[in-house]
């Protein structure tokens, strides 16, 4: 069974996608609309304690969402790392919250809702967001003097869990009862300014705010899916590829594609750093097999034309490293046959002496070295032209079904 998100394009094709995508909008700007968010007044209430529903519907719309998928990827129906999450630039994310924020306080929109009054004809949305146009139209001309800024304090795919070094479910429960704790305090404002009554609110919200609750009560005891559990998901379609040395690609494909324009070769080596000081291939970016699950939401977020080669001493190494980034969903991942031991036999033999011809089978490096010159041997870089090698072509680069960006309302 294929996770969730669905890889639309592939579904519907190109134009059945935008049909898609435009119903969600729809469905989304009518729910805006049918929950006042249409009215700038009501709007603005909320920065007077008068009337709280934006916090309401938004924050409660944010921990539903919230807790239905991480519930979807804890039972294996959605794959997290295929979501996208906005990456984090801290200082420029700050200033620009702040700005935004003084934005709907005195125009009584936000971008969002300010289209969902275009829509329904009213006059102050449509300027409001002839100001929205105006000001990405200022920004674009002036990003130039603060760019440096603009792309600062950088921290990648960052999210609760990875700042609080918390389980999942723990951040889900502790957001959730936040959550509730605010929608109480909203009640109590509302009521002293406002002058709205709770017993007027329907009941059943109690039962709601119990029954989400519970659920991340619940994400607590089943957690999040292990790189074993991921992996067991894909193991019968995945180990045959292995078994069968279709990622297994030769040398002399690794190196034409590194030559093609076409592709983005990222090479991870995952030997020990003594081996790679000693000798690896240019370019070839050294990592533990413990760090590629970390790696993986930045691996997934590189352009659909990279090519990932993992690569060891022999292929031990590289078949665990490949199962890792292939159970975390990053795509294109082939392993370089026979590893650094091949690459070597195959365009640098008679440089370097034989240490042994069986060490390889424990996936230990099968050359002496006179010394630690890492990339700069000529075997790192050979030159395409020089060789006429005849392999077998493995490389299908797939569509890369995670998002390239994202945006909000």
């Amino acid at each position: 069974m294929t996770p969730f998100p669905l890889p639309l394009t592939e579904i519907f094709g190109h134009w059945g996608s935008y049909v898609v995508y435009a119903l969600i909008g729809i469905a989304f700007g009518y729910v805006l609309e049918i929950s006042g968010f249409g009215n700038s007044k009501k709007l603005a209430a909320q920065f007077y304690f008068k009337d709280m529903t934006v916090l309401k519907v938004m924050f409660g719309a944010i921990i539903v969402a919230m807790v239905l998928i991480f519930s979807a990827a804890a039972i294996g129906l959605l794959d997290y790392n295929l979501l996208w999450v906005n990456p984090t630039y801290l200082w420029p994310g700050i200033v620009g919250g702040l700005i935004m924020g003084f934005g709907f306080i005195i125009g009584g929109f936000c971008p969002g809702t300010s289209l969902v009054s275009v829509a329904t004809g009213k006059i102050d949305g449509l300027f409001f967001v002839l100001g929205v146009f105006f000001g990405i139209f200022m920004f674009g001309e002036t990003v130039q003097y603060f760019e440096d800024f603009w792309y600062s304090s950088f921290m990648g795919r960052y999210t609760l869990p990875q700042l609080f070094d918390l389980p999942v479910g723990v951040v889900v429960l502790g957001v959730v009862l936040m959550a509730l704790f605010m929608f109480f305090m909203a009640e109590k404002f509302e009521a002293k300014y406002g002058d709205m009554d709770p017993n007027d609110a329907p009941k059943w919200r109690y039962f709601a705010a119990a029954g989400i609750a519970m659920f991340g009560v619940v994400l607590i005891v089943i957690g999040q899916p292990t790189v074993a559990d991921r992996w067991a998901r894909v193991q019968e379609e995945r180990q045959a590829q292995l078994d069968e040395g279709a990622v297994q690609i030769h040398p002399a494909e690794m190196l034409d594609k590194l030559h093609d324009r076409k592709l983005r070769v990222q090479m991870i080596d995952v030997r020990n750093e003594a081996d790679y000081n000693l000798f690896h291939i240019l370019d070839a970016q050294r990592a533990d097999i413990e760090e590629l699950e970390t790696m993986a939401p930045a691996l997934i977020e590189q352009p659909a034309n990279t090519l990932f080669v993992v690569m060891s001493n022999d292929e031990a190494a590289a078949t665990e490293a490949w199962k890792v980034l292939v159970a975390e969903s990053v795509p294109n991942v082939y392993i370089l046959e026979g590893g650094v031991n091949n690459w070597i036999d195959t365009y640098a033999a008679e440089e370097f002496k034989l240490a042994c011809e069986v060490c390889s089978e424990n996936d230990e490096l099968r050359y002496d070295f006179t010394a630690a010159l890492g990339a700069q041997y000529l075997a790192s870089e050979p030159n395409p032209h020089d060789f006429e090698i005849e392999y077998v072509p493995k490389v299908k680069m797939e569509l890369k079904r995670a998002p390239s960006s994202g945006g909000c309302g």
